[in-house]
């Protein structure tokens, strides 16, 4: 299964996106143990992937890994804290990944070849085979 390369500014704005679900006004606490528990895991998963798009000695990065490998703590008030200050990291880690630009990420990822249009391709393998065919009619019989 090939894997699509996703851009560093779709990585930002979906951990912005996640970001938002906890520390927007709007948006409610997890209400279960098990909410707070799935929005943590897609907190480190955004911390995961954007920590390959800043250097390793960046502030932001070293708490925001800080925070994500402790667990989510037990209790109501204790794990929804602990919920915020992740999403915040999170935050803070989105705006150096925006501030670092996407320097890094292009040159860890090598040239890449732009990939055609279905419609060339079609175009190319018809202008192909319409070659083939005419080469064989004119070919003499014997």
């Amino acid at each position: 299964m090939a894997v699509e390369p996703v851009s560093p500014r779709n990585q930002a704005v979906a951990a912005a996106e996640t970001v938002a679900l906890v520390l927007d006004e709007d948006s409610p606490l997890p209400e279960t143990t098990a909410d707070a528990e799935d929005l943590a895991r897609r907190l480190r998963g955004h911390i995961n992937r954007l920590g390959v798009m800043v250097p390793k000695e960046e502030p932001a990065l070293r708490r925001a890994q800080q925070l994500g490998s402790a667990g989510v703590p037990d209790g109501y008030m204790p794990s929804r804290a602990h919920l915020v200050q992740l999403a915040e990291a999170t935050q803070e880690l989105v705006a150096t990944v925006e501030a670092h630009g996407t320097g890094r990420a292009m040159r860890q990822r090598g040239r890449r070849w732009r990939t055609p249009p279905i419609n060339l391709l079609r175009g190319t393998v018809f202008a192909i085979a319409f070659a083939c065919l005419v080469l064989a009619a004119s070919a003499p019989r014997t």
